[in-house]
């Protein structure tokens, strides 16, 4: 009996130990967590929701663990199995983590489940529907998403940004307000001067302490004439660009439509009224849930820059080089969800790039000082003949037949820009309108949207019968 009972007792006490081990691991990964020392935490909560894997607590805490530190595969593993059990917290993460990699639709799910818990626990729910909210947007500017070409990209420093602008002389100069005033104030933001060198848009905070945006003309050798060019409400307008037309302004918002920090908005001058239209919200890639601004396009040149901090350490910005394209297609034509996930992230800039098409030279044209009136490239259009081969105005296109077509498709592209314009104007009436007026300017509306579909059907097959005219002028098999 005496050797017997030695055992038990002696495999009591390592039981003992052990348990008190456990608990005194379980004990420190929780103040780590709780203090946020998500990395220092992970591989205490790692080994004990292997040794319990029903534990849905453990699940949570690992998976937690696993999304603060950039493992999203493992982390969306674990909330789930957190999930199952209705842990609350795993309905917030997964809502993180979806949103983070585009599955806007998973996202809205776990903020819809979250937000009933909240409920249940009679919580304030106030910020959990703003981001639900946020969310639904973001999933309706996905379904958005443009088909630009983008054709470079190169990261700087945040505070140095505008170093890799590159304007050619017809589309003004930039510089930071700054160095512009000279007043030894630091306003973070730009000021834009047109061609003529005659007036100048710009950003600094209102009386309401925001930024708004603001412009001035040249009085004989002085600037002066201030005026504020959009409502002052609670936001921030900034990073103003104004197209060389004279009318459209590209500038950045943190308005309630945005889907994170700064978003792209265009707004065009309306003579008339003297005022400008309702801004209009860019979509993806150019916008993202992180600060998307500054928006250039150098008309001259046939590209465009805009400045993002998507994926960049904090005192970083990613500056991206693109095609403008008045039309602004969708790439409607892609079917495979991972593909238009990836196309709207912009996981990677190839993977917009037309096949073929080589881009080198007009990447060295956009980083090309032309200051000195520089003999330039025209690039009145992007035209896609095969996988070797883009043209970029009329004179370079060889068949007859085939010019004439595609000079049909650039008349189509100029009524379709015109009638986009004519439509926000009609949409802008619609929200300033009355009721019984209303009714009236939404049959419009929707008749404007008939011949915007209508016109870009016809482009797009005009464009198709040009290339093909083209193919068999110069022998390639299409």
């Amino acid at each position: 009996m005496r050797p017997t009972f030695r055992n038990a007792f002696f495999i009591f006490f390592l039981l003992l130990v052990s348990s008190q081990g456990f608990t005194q691991s379980l004990d420190q990964a929780k103040i780590m967590y709780s203090e946020g020392d998500y990395e220092g935490a992970k591989p205490a909560f790692e080994k004990l929701v292997k040794q319990s894997p029903n534990n849905s607590s453990y699940s949570q805490w690992y998976g937690v663990c696993c999304y603060e530190t950039g493992d999203l595969v493992s982390a969306e593993k674990y909330l789930l199995e957190a999930n199952k059990r209705k842990v609350m917290g795993s309905y917030l993460y997964l809502a993180r983590l979806y949103t983070d990699i585009y599955r806007f639709d998973k996202a809205i799910e776990m903020w819809e489940g979250y937000i009933e818990l909240q409920h249940k626990t009679k919580d304030d729910v106030t910020e959990s529907t703003l981001k639900l909210d946020q969310v639904r947007n973001l999933l309706r500017m996905q379904e958005k998403t443009e088909d630009v070409q983008i054709i470079d990209s190169v990261v700087v420093n945040k505070n140095a940004f505008l170093n890799a602008y590159s304007l050619s002389e017809e589309s003004g100069s930039l510089t930071t307000y700054n160095n512009f005033f000279g007043q030894g104030k630091n306003i973070a933001s730009v000021v834009y001067t047109n061609q003529k060198g005659d007036k100048i848009y710009y950003a600094h905070p209102s009386a309401n302490g925001r930024y708004s945006i603001f412009s001035q003309t040249k009085l004989l050798d002085a600037w002066g004439d201030e005026k504020i060019l959009l409502p002052e409400i609670d936001q921030d307008n900034n990073y103003p660009f104004v197209m060389s037309d004279g009318i459209t302004m590209y500038f950045a918002s943190n308005s309630a439509e945005s889907i994170g920090g700064y978003d792209i908005f265009v707004t065009r001058y309306n003579t008339n009224s003297n005022s400008y239209l309702t801004p209009e919200q860019m979509g993806m890639p150019f916008n993202s849930p992180s600060n998307d601004y500054m928006m250039v396009i150098d008309e001259s040149k046939g590209t465009g820059w805009f400045v993002s901090d998507r994926n960049q350490p904090d005192d970083k910005v990613c500056i991206y080089l693109f095609i403008p394209d008045p039309s602004r297609k969708r790439i409607d034509a892609i079917e495979d969800p991972d593909e238009r996930i990836r196309r709207a992230l912009l996981v990677s800039i190839r993977d917009t790039w037309k096949d073929g098409a080589d881009y080198s030279e007009l990447i060295k044209l956009a980083y090309t000082d032309m200051t000195n009136k520089e003999v330039r490239k025209e690039h009145d259009f992007e035209f896609v003949i095969n996988d070797n081969t883009v043209y970029f105005t009329l004179d370079e296109i060889k068949s007859d037949e085939a010019r004439k077509l595609y000079s049909e498709v650039v008349d189509i592209n100029k009524q379709i820009e015109s009638l986009n314009s004519k439509l926000e104007e009609i949409r802008a009436s619609y929200s300033n309108g009355s009721s019984s007026a209303r009714k009236q300017i939404s049959n419009a509306i929707l008749n404007a949207e008939e011949q915007l579909y209508d016109l870009r059907n016809k482009s797009r097959e005009q464009e198709k019968k040009a290339r093909n005219a083209e193919n068999r002028r110069t022998g390639v098999k299409y």
